[in-house]
């Protein structure tokens, strides 16, 4: 079942391109209630399955795309992370959301790409604190969307940071555990990573 699965969403349009297709099945799971789909999906139920990748899959792909500036990185993190949702569905106990659980395996397999290709190296990783404040809040001055735009033009260690700290609400010290970097570093990379966007804002005129 599983492997049927993981095919069709290999055959599937590109994540962050296709619509929400919804035939006669995917109707039917609109009015179940989370532990209804839960069960269906810790059955191997491949109905279950395609609801739940046309409902995610393209806000999965967006964090993935967020981490990796590789459109076919970020594709196959996708895959490889739904794969790791069907395959660990029993791992889910209920605390927290479902759809927080879903991201940060995605997350996660974005960070194991970066790892993979050797993309994820912190510029100035000294462990030292810049002596300049963090009191610019660039998330304040402009919108999710521009955000998302600029974060391809920071360094990936940059991009990394501000993403777990800034979008996902991780704190400093699960950010330096999940990284394997110092507290410092995290903060560090942190700071650095809103005086680039600060940067990259005054150059464009903002």
């Amino acid at each position: 079942m599983l492997f049927a699965a993981l095919t069709l969403l290999l055959q599937t349009d590109t994540p962050a391109l296709c619509s929400i297709r919804q035939g006669p099945d995917a109707r039917s799971y609109l009015h179940m209630t989370e532990t209804q789909l839960l069960q269906r999906l810790k059955e191997q139920d491949p109905a279950a399955q395609k609801w739940l990748y046309d409902r995610y899959a393209p806000m999965l792909f967006a964090v993935c795309r967020r981490y990796l500036r590789s459109r076919e990185d970020a594709e196959e993190a996708l895959v490889s992370g739904l794969y790791k949702v069907f395959a660990q569905i029993d791992q889910y106990t209920g605390t927290g959301s479902f759809e927080g659980w879903m991201r940060r395996i995605v997350v996660n397999e974005a960070l194991m790409m970066l790892r993979k290709g050797s993309l994820l190296i912190f510029p100035g990783e000294d462990g030292q604190i810049p002596e300049r404040r963090d009191g610019y809040s660039v998330e304040a001055e402009i919108s999710a969307r521009e955000i998302l735009e600029l974060l391809d033009e920071l360094p990936n260690g940059y991009r990394t940071v501000f993403n777990l700290y800034v979008i996902e609400g991780y704190k400093h010290q699960e950010i330096a555990d999940m990284l394997g970097i110092s507290i410092n570093t995290s903060k560090s990379q942190l700071i650095l990573a809103k005086e680039k966007l600060r940067n990259l804002l005054i150059s464009k005129g903002y």
